[in-house]
C-alpha cells in the first residue's frame, strides 16, 4: 500500500477486503490489507513494512521522506511544529539530536513495520513526552503457523569514488499450542561521505574558518526476540533487543591555523529487557497489564590524529534506566464505547560520562507517576478528559560542581473534543500540559563528535526541563486529507546554539526562557482520475487503491516566535505520486522542498532545506511474496544544507552523498496454516489478536 490512497474511493471496499478467505486443497490463506496512512484524533500511523519508497534504506531515511516532519543533525527532529520524543517499540530511547540521528541511520527501514506520530498524547503516556512521540514499531503479529520473510537493501553512491550501503534481515515468528515467539536478525553496513564548511564573514568578505572532509563507515548489528505465553487466559510475553554500532570516520580538515587528518571511532552497546503480564476478561475492552523494562546503553567515543596513538578525545558513557508500570481500564455503562483508565508507574535512571578515565558526570533521575483518563461518547461527540501527576527528583554532579537539583510534583491535564460528521469525516480540538526531560545526549558534556581547533561540541549538564502547553484543532477526512492548526507553547524549550568567539565555533544545548511554535498543515490526495472522469464518477467507482493513480499533496508553515529575536516563518512542500504502468509496475515519485529564509529556532535557512527528488519503481512476483524494487534518491543532488547562526556571523554549510541508486528486495517465504483447516474459528480469532507478540 502506499502513502497518499484516496480514502473515499477505498470506503465501499474496505471491509470485503479486510479479511479475505480462498480456499485451496482444504487450506486457508489470510489477507489483511493495510492503510498505508491513518488519521486518528491522537496520531498519524504510517505504514512502512508495505511502502517499497519509504523502507529501502534506513529508518532516519524513511523517515524524512515522512509529510510533514523535519529532521536536522543540527536542530532535532519536529512533526508539524512539535518537538519529536523518539521511542522503539513504546519505549522511549532517550537521545538526542546527533546520537539519535546515528542511531536511526544505522537501524534498516526493512525491519519497520509501521511508525505512529503520536500529536496528543494522554494522560497514559508520560508527561515527559513533550510535544510529540515518534513510536517505531517493529514487530509483526505471530500467526498459528511459522511465517517467514528476508529483506534486503543494496545501493551505491559515486561522486569523487563509489560507496555501497547494504542492510539485511530475517523475520521469523510463530505460535503453537504452548507459546508464541519470534526472531528478528539483522545487519547494516554503510559508507557515507560528509562535507563540512564554516565561514564568518568579515569586512564584506567570508574568511573560511573549517572545512572538513569525512568518509564516514557504519556497521550495524542487531537482534530482537520475544516469547509469548498463555497462562490460562492470561498472557506473559518476554522480550529481549541487542543492538550495536560500531562507526568510524576518516576527516582531513583546514582552516584558520590548522591542518589535520583525524580517526574517529564509536561504538554504541544497546540492550532491553522486557516482561509484560496480561490479565485477559470477558471484555475485550477491559485491561490490567503490568510491565517491567530494564535497558542499558553503553557508548564509547574516541578521535585521534592520523598514525598516532595518543587521543585527542576519549570520552565514554553509560546509562542504566528501569521502570515498572500498571495499567488498567474498563468500560463505562453510560457510554456505548467508553471507558475508564487508571494507571501508574516508578522510573530511574542512572547516568555516567567519562573524559579520558575521570567521570565529569554522575547523573540520577527518579519519576513516580499516576493518571486517569475519562473516554465517552454522546451522540455526534467523542471525548477525553485525563490528568496525570508526576513526581521529579532529579540530581547530580559534574568533575567541579553540584547540578541544579529539580525536585518537583506536577500536575498534567489533557482534553480533546471531537465531533463526527460522519465515520470517515471528523472534527478534533486538543489540549495537553507536558514536559520534557533533557536527554542525557544533551546533557552529556563531553564532545562524542569530530572537533578540529576551529570547533567544539559539548553538552550542558545544568540543562533545565521544558514545560509546554498545546494546542490543536484538526479536521480530517477519508483517513488521508486534512486541515490543521497547532500551537506549541513551551518555558525553558532546549535548542541547539551554534556560537562563535574569535575564531572558535561553540556548538551546545541551551534553553531558551520562552517560545511559540505556529503550525498550520494541509493535506490532500488527488486521484488522477478526477481529470479524465470527473469527480461524480471517481467516487461511484470501486476501485482498488493498490493500483489508483494519484498525487498527494502535503504543504506546511511553520513560524518559531522567539522573544526579542527577529524570525520568519517558513514553509514546507511534499509531493508524492503514484502510478502504475504496464505489467503493474508501480512508480513512486517523492518530492520534499523547504523554503529559505525562515527561523528555524536560532537558524535562518540560507538555501532550500531537503530539496530532493526520490524515485522507486516496484513489482511482485510469485504471487505477491516477492516484491522488488529499484530506487533513486536525489537525484537531482539538490539536497544540502546552509544555515546561519543568530546573533553570530557565521555561515555552516554542509552537504552528504545523498545522490544514491540501489535496489531492495523482500521475500515472504511460502507458508501453509495447516491449523486452519482443523479450527474452523482461525479468522475470526486472527481477527481479533491485533496486538502482536512484541509490542502489546
Amino acid at each position: 500500500m502506499t502513502l497518499g490512497i484516496f480514502g473515499i474511493l477505498s470506503a465501499q471496499n474496505t471491509t470485503e477486503q479486510a479479511i479475505e478467505k480462498t480456499t485451496e486443497l482444504n487450506e486457508v490463506a489470510i489477507v489483511k490489507t493495510k492503510k498505508a496512512i491513518e488519521q486518528k484524533p491522537d496520531r498519524t500511523i504510517f505504514s512502512i513494512a508495505d511502502q517499497p519508497h519509504l523502507n529501502a534504506g534506513s529508518v532516519l531515511e524513511g523517515i524524512k521522506k515522512l509529510p510533514g516532519l523535519i529532521a536536522s543533525d543540527i536542530a532535532g527532529m519536529m512533526y508539524q511544529g512539535k518537538q519529536l520524543d523518539v521511542f522503539l517499540d513504546g519505549r522511549p530511547l532517550n537521545i538526542s539530536t546527533t546520537e539519535l540521528n546515528a542511531f536511526l541511520e544505522g537501524m534498516p527501514a526493512n525491519s519497520i513495520e509501521r511508525i505512529e506520530i503520536i500529536t496528543q498524547p494522554g494522560a497514559e503516556f508520560p508527561a515527559t513526552s513533550g510535544g510529540a512521540i515518534l513510536n517505531i514499531i517493529t514487530n509483526r503479529n505471530a500467526k498459528k503457523y511459522i511465517s517467514a520473510s528476508y529483506s534486503n537493501s543494496t545501493s551505491f553512491t559515486n561522486y569523487d569514488v563509489m560507496r555501497w550501503r547494504v542492510n539485511n534481515s530475517i523475520l521469523l515468528n510463530a505460535k503453537n499450542k504452548y507459546f508464541g515467539w519470534q526472531l528478528n536478525i539483522g545487519q547494516n553496513y554503510r559508507e557515507n561521505a560528509l562535507w563540512t564548511s564554516l565561514e564568518k564573514k568579515e569586512n564584506n568578505s567570508m574568511v573560511l574558518l573549517s572545512d572538513t572532509d569525512a568518509d564516514r563507515i557504519g556497521r550495524n548489528n542487531f537482534i530482537k526476540s520475544a516469547l509469548t505465553f498463555d497462562i490460562g487466559r492470561d498472557r506473559l510475553l518476554l522480550n529481549y533487543d541487542f543492538i550495536q554500532n560500531r562507526n568510524g570516520s576518516y576527516t582531513l580538515g583546514n582552516g584558520i591555523g590548522f591542518s589535520s587528518n583525524d580517526v574517529t571511532k564509536s561504538k554504541d552497546l544497546r540492550q532491553d529487557v522486557v516482561a509484560t503480564y496480561q490479565k485477559k476478561f470477558d471484555s475485550t475492552t477491559k485491561k490490567l497489564e503490568f510491565k517491567f523494562n530494564y535497558n542499558n546503553n553503553a557508548n564509547h567515543f574516541e578521535l585521534r590524529p592520523m598514525g598516532e596513538n595518543e587521543a585527542t578525545l576519549l570520552n565514554t558513557s553509560n546509562q542504566d534506566l528501569f521502570n515498572f508500570k500498571v495499567d488498567y481500564s474498563q468500560p463505562i455503562d453510560f457510554s456505548d464505547n467508553g471507558k475508564l483508565s487508571v494507571g501508574g508507574l516508578y522510573e530511574g535512571l542512572q547516568f555516567e560520562a567519562t573524559n579520558k578515565g575521570t567521570k565529569n558526570l554522575d547523573y540520577h533521575r527518579n519519576t513516580a507517576a499516576s493518571y486517569v483518563e475519562l473516554q465517552t461518547e454522546f451522540d455526534k461527540f467523542n471525548f477525553i478528559v485525563g490528568g496525570r501527576a508526576e513526581n521529579y527528583d532529579i540530581e547530580g554532579k559534574t568533575a567541579t560542581a553540584e547540578l541544579i537539583p529539580f525536585k518537583q510534583f506536577r500536575l498534567f491535564p489533557n482534553a480533546s473534543a471531537q465531533y463526527n460528521f460522519n465515520e470517515r469525516i471528523f472534527l478534533n480540538l486538543n489540549y495537553n500540559k507536558k514536559i520534557t526531560l533533557p536527554s542525557t545526549s544533551v546533557l552529556n558534556p563531553n564532545n562524542t563528535n569530530y572537533q578540529n581547533p576551529n570547533i567544539d561540541y559539548s553538552g550542558n549538564p545544568n540543562l533545565q526541563p521544558t514545560l509546554f502547553n498545546n494546542y490543536e484543532i484538526k479536521f480530517s477526512a477519508f483517513d488521508y486529507a486534512f486541515l490543521s492548526y497547532n500551537l506549541s507553547s513551551a518555558r525553558n524549550q532546549v535548542v541547539n546554539r551554534v556560537t562563535l568567539n574569535s575564531d572558535r565555533v561553540s556548538n551546545t544545548n541551551e534553553n531558551i526562557s520562552e517560545i511559540k511554535i505556529h503550525n498550520l498543515s494541509f493535506g490532500m490526495p488527488i486521484p488522477y482520475m478526477l481529470f479524465t472522469k470527473g469527480i461524480a464518477e471517481t467516487i461511484k467507482m470501486n476501485v482498488n487503491p493498490d493500483t489508483m493513480n494519484f498525487l498527494y499533496v502535503y504543504s506546511g508553515y511553520q513560524y518559531h516566535q522567539i522573544p526579542n529575536v527577529p524570525t520568519n516563518g517558513f514553509w514546507l512542500m511534499n509531493f508524492m505520486s503514484q502510478v502504475v504502468l504496464p505489467n503493474k509496475i508501480k512508480c513512486i515519485v517523492n518530492y520534499n522542498y523547504i523554503f529559505p529564509n525562515g527561523n528555524y529556532f536560532y537558524f535562518v535557512l540560507e538555501k532550500p532545506f531537503r530539496n530532493a527528488l526520490d524515485l522507486n519503481f516496484s513489482k511482485k512476483f510469485l504471487n505477491d511474496q516477492l516484491t522488488v524494487s529499484i530506487y533513486a534518491d536525489d537525484i537531482l543532488n539538490t539536497n544540502t544544507n546552509a544555515f546561519t547562526s543568530y546573533d553570530t556571523p557565521l555561515l555552516i554549510n554542509s552537504k552528504m552523498d545523498t545522490r544514491k541508486f540501489g535496489f531492495s528486495l523482500n521475500y515472504k517465504l511460502p507458508t501453509k496454516n495447516k491449523l486452519a483447516r482443523e479450527n474452523s474459528n482461525v479468522i475470526e480469532q486472527m481477527k481479533k489478536e491485533n496486538n502482536g507478540i512484541i509490542n502489546p
